[in-house]
């Protein structure tokens, strides 16, 4: 299962990446926030789970999952603006939601620092399953979170090869 593919780019931040990432979604940003704050909604949707809901600036815990292997990592909520601007850390990452109406729907930007560059394109691919998923648990379908190795069964590979290709055909 795999979406259309999705704009992205990655830029330099200082001696970090931006990964750049878009979807349009179909639900206003009203209907989208809480699928971003919300550990339950989070939990059907992202490749982590959230140790509380991400409403209110602070610390928590953002925890990885991959079959039955957890990785907890720390976050700090830095930014929480509803329903257009969420921005936290995730272990050394730091992750920034913006949503924006747009005709029929959301814009959803994620600009996604990473520490290493050579990391885009799998992070890029991650996403885009998780986005998938998000667009439709948002329609009101029963989905589950498509996380670790079970993204190699949703076309991952296939996804990372594209985004590579698009992040080295930008000469970033």
């Amino acid at each position: 299962m795999t979406g259309p593919l999705t704009e992205a780019s990655v830029v330099a931040d200082g001696d970090r990446w931006t990964l750049i990432f878009i979807r349009e979604l179909r639900q206003p940003p009203e209907q989208v926030w809480p699928a971003l704050v919300d550990p339950d909604r989070l939990d059907r949707w992202a490749p982590f789970t959230a140790s509380r809901p991400l409403t209110e600036t602070g610390p928590a815990t953002l925890t990885m999952a991959d079959g039955d292997e957890r990785t907890a990592l720390p976050a700090q909520v830095r930014r929480v603006e509803p329903p257009h601007l969420l921005e936290y850390t995730w272990g050394e990452d730091l992750l920034r939601w913006e949503l924006e109406p747009a005709e029929g729907g959301t814009r959803l930007t994620l600009r996604h620092t990473l520490a290493d560059r050579d990391m885009d394109a799998m992070v890029a691919a991650g996403w885009h399953l998780c986005a998938d998923v998000l667009g439709r648990l948002l329609a009101g379908e029963e989905v589950t979170a498509i996380r670790g190795r079970d993204a190699m069964n949703h076309g991952w590979e296939r996804l990372r090869d594209h985004y590579a290709a698009v992040f080295a055909g930008r000469n970033q």
